[in-house]
């Protein structure tokens, strides 16, 4: 089968490898549209994301959805419509029992963090866990479907940040992520949204997605102490710094965007000052199933998709994305698509 590998920076291979053969609670899926995230982009121009280095041939992609194409126990068959959850649980450590995402010893699609690297998902084909797998419900396309990943952490993103219901929440940031955070809010029942961005086209897409106010920082004033809930999406230092000042007294941030794993200047005055709760938000739990349902009433999460590209085309895709005045999401056809 074929399949797209990373062999460090800027170096990128389509190649073919054997079809992986599922074993007892294993299903091997034909993979259709595969998304770049951000730590794609990390290994694919870096060669590595963060204390990840890619150290072998690594298969990128944990955003994904396709058809069964084998269920060695009979339970699924040929041709379901599937997502699937990316993570392998590790092992259940003291005060953390209730957030197995955060267990030890445990595993992502399209990662280097575990030796060897544990391949990812764009590949004609992918063999996961049983229980990894989503099925997806009829009328979800297969395109939309791939959003559930990134829409799970924006809705975990949230639930981080406590109850919303009725809140005035502001967005840092409205790449991919930002525009799921911001759907994820309202889905939650924040009574208003708005999205700040340095850039004019992702401030065009939140406002498809259902912003109520969208700023664009160096031109619009961003209120102080406006708002209960800051979801910071862009792990940019003065952004951290600035959703500080915006959030109310005894408000909420909730540090969604991933920063380097180095020291960086954050002005915590305000947070202090203020009083505030600053939670950190690192993937998500069981928040895919929510992600499907919502993709699946909400067609406008569409918008968050800019670009459908083929395989062949992967290293254009990889730059696409990251242009973020250019693109939202990217989507790459895996052969089947």
């Amino acid at each position: 089968m074929k399949t797209i590998q990373i062999d460090g920076a800027l170096s990128l291979a389509e190649r073919d490898v054997p079809l992986p053969e599922p074993t007892e609670g294993e299903v091997r899926v034909r993979v259709e549209w595969v998304g770049i995230c951000g730590s794609d982009l990390h290994y694919y121009f870096e060669g590595a994301n963060g204390a990840f280095v890619v150290e072998e041939p690594l298969t990128p992609g944990h955003e994904l959805s396709g058809r069964v194409d084998l269920d060695p126990s009979g339970r699924l068959a040929p041709g379901t419509p599937v997502t699937v959850h990316p993570a392998r649980r590790g092992t259940p450590s003291p005060g953390v029992e209730d957030a197995p995402h955060l267990w030890p010893g445990g595993s992502y699609l399209g990662s280097a963090s575990t030796r060897p690297h544990t391949q990812g998902a764009l590949s004609e084909h992918l063999v996961v866990d049983a229980a990894m797998v989503r099925v997806l419900p009829e009328g979800l396309p297969l395109d939309r479907a791939a959003l559930a990943e990134p829409l799970a952490v924006a809705l975990h993103g949230v639930g981080r940040a406590g109850d919303v219901t009725g809140a005035r929440v502001l967005v840092s940031g409205a790449g991919p992520i930002g525009l799921l955070a911001a759907a994820a809010a309202r889905a939650r029942g924040a009574a208003h949204v708005t999205v700040v961005d340095l850039l004019p086209e992702p401030l065009a897409r939140a406002t498809a997605v259902g912003a109520d106010v969208v700023l664009r920082l160096g031109v619009d004033e961003v209120p102080a102490e406006a708002f209960d809930v800051v979801l910071e999406c862009s792990g940019a230092s003065p952004a951290i710094s600035a959703a500080f000042v915006a959030a109310r007294r005894r408000g909420v941030v909730a540090q969604i965007g991933m920063v380097p794993d180095q020291p960086r200047p954050v002005n915590l005055a305000p947070a202090i000052s203020k009083e505030l709760t600053v939670v950190g938000v690192f993937r998500f739990d069981d928040e895919i199933d929510e992600a499907v349902r919502l993709l699946t009433d909400d067609p406008s999460l569409e918008a968050v998709v800019t670009h459908r590209l083929p395989a062949a085309e992967a290293v254009r895709a990889f730059e696409v994305a990251k242009d973020s005045s250019a693109s939202g999401k990217v989507l790459v056809s895996a052969w089947h698509g």
